[in-house]
């Protein structure tokens, strides 16, 4: 039996091209817990997604960040996804020529290891049993990845990815953006199928309607580059009906903006 991860993300620094926009983010990821990010555009939100995953326009200038005791910054893109930290992006990447069902077998090989490798028979049928949980059509597998997706689809081909994969850290970046009611169930569904002590989650979200859905353990509130306020479940509806303005005022915030897209 795997042992429960630890994501712990201390004092991180962050810059995009100079710009300092993370200024000492602390948190902790545990299996089994989800944690929600909220706040206001420009925050630092998706900074922290990509900097966790290692996209090289973003600069950790300052900070640490370990999963199980072990240095996640010093690990190249390949060996965090290796290591069991998945990304769900806001807006997937269309590749033309790579089918589902390859990219997804070749991502699962991938993480078993070399001399591991599952077999086609046993992905076949585990590839059926999640696509039908999130009530794809067959045709999805031998589709290009993404391709002429919906932007519901790309959502729920992340989801897929997700419950294939079975991370031990989940970053799931406003994965409900753009979403209908219906689809928002399903993607919060395959969420809550994976649901377990040996996946931790942090969930990336401005509406509390996902969270309707997937109830979080802990709801952080993100400003200047920091995480400001952290608290339950009725944190995210406090925020939903009251939006930003009192905890700006409470911690005496003027301008929340940061000056990038993050």
């Amino acid at each position: 039996m795997s042992t429960a991860p630890k994501l712990t993300i201390k004092d991180l620094h962050v810059a995009i091209e100079e710009k300092e926009i993370l200024k000492g983010v602390n948190l902790e990821v545990k299996g089994g817990e989800i944690h929600a990010i909220m706040g206001p555009n420009g925050t630092g939100k998706s900074t922290l997604a990509q900097a966790l995953m290692g996209h090289p326009r973003y600069e950790v200038t300052q900070g640490d960040v370990t999963l199980d005791g072990e240095d996640v910054l010093e690990m190249e893109v390949d060996e965090r996804a290796r290591k069991g930290i998945f990304l769900g992006m806001q807006y997937p990447s269309e590749i033309n020529g790579v089918t589902n069902s390859d990219f997804l077998r070749s991502a699962v090989n991938a993480k078993r290891g070399e001399g591991n490798e599952i077999s086609i028979m046993k992905f076949i049928k585990q590839l059926d049993k999640k696509m039908d949980q999130l009530n794809m059509d067959e045709s999805f597998a031998n589709r290009y990845l993404n391709e002429g997706f919906s932007g519901g689809e790309k959502k729920r081909n992340e989801i897929l990815q997700l419950m294939m994969l079975e991370p031990r850290i989940a970053i799931l970046d406003e994965i409900d953006s753009g979403l209908d009611i219906d689809a928002l169930k399903v993607v919060a569904d395959g969420v809550n199928n994976l649901r377990n002590p040996n996946t931790g989650f942090l969930i990336i979200t401005h509406y509390q309607r996902l969270l309707n859905y997937v109830k979080p353990d802990f709801v952080h509130v993100a400003m200047q580059g920091r995480i400001v306020k952290s608290g339950g479940p009725e944190l995210a509806e406090r925020l939903e009906s009251e939006g930003y303005d009192w905890i700006k005022e409470e911690l005496g915030i003027e301008d929340e903006t940061v000056g990038q897209q993050a």
